[in-house]
């Protein structure tokens, strides 16, 4: 893939796959999270990324993946038992839309009934009317209430309510305060499918969390 942009500045080429590194002005355009996505998604199928950028000039990404003699398979739904879903509802709550519709596309392929919402607060108002097996809970979401207070009104209305928290960062104090809620597994953000699959599987196998 080439363009014939701006360029990338030779100081920035070596954290372009950090997540949430971006040289644009957050809320305005671009989360910093799409070549992290591209990155960890090349790595997962064994291939490498290399990156060639003259300032003024344009930037060349070459991209190389394994070569495979399988015949491509067809899709089939996730099997019971497997680490897939069972038609149980989850709803995921992430202020990026990127990264809901990345949640979504993951959970829906592993055969869950899947919602996703933008904000605590339409959280809040979905589950006042609706229910959900498990909560994907983004941590850091702006503005309105973050993941820890979500989960903690949330629990006002459905006490047993599971729930993972998705982050792109550690905050020891605040993955503290969602446990001692009875916040399940956290997420590390960018969402990858084998990670989502794992821990959903896992919190909905867990029994239900006793009443407080």
């Amino acid at each position: 893939m080439a363009d014939t942009g701006i360029g990338i500045a030779e100081e920035d080429l070596d954290r372009i796959y950090e997540p949430f590194y971006t040289k644009k002005t957050m809320g305005r355009s671009g989360t910093g999270l799409g070549m992290s996505v591209v990155w960890g998604s090349v790595q997962d199928h064994g291939g490498t990324i290399q990156v060639d950028s003259v300032e003024g000039k344009g930037t060349v990404f070459t991209v190389r993946l394994p070569l495979s003699e399988e015949a491509p398979r067809e899709e089939t739904p996730a099997v019971a038992g497997a680490g897939g879903g069972k038609g149980e509802r989850i709803l995921v709550v992430d202020d990026v839309e990127e990264q809901r519709q990345i949640a979504s596309r993951i959970l829906g392929r592993l055969g869950y009934s899947v919602c996703a919402v933008g904000s605590g607060e339409e959280a809040l108002r979905y589950l006042s009317r609706a229910s959900a097996d498990l909560l994907v809970l983004d941590m850091h979401m702006e503005p309105g209430i973050d993941g820890v207070e979500t989960l903690r009104q949330v629990l006002r209305i459905h006490p047993r309510q599971k729930a993972l928290i998705a982050t792109g960062y550690a905050d020891a104090a605040r993955l503290g305060a969602a446990r001692s809620l009875g916040a399940g597994g956290c997420l590390p953000k960018p969402y990858l499918y084998e990670q989502i699959r794992l821990a959903v599987r896992s919190e909905l196998d867990k029994p239900s969390r006793a009443q407080g």
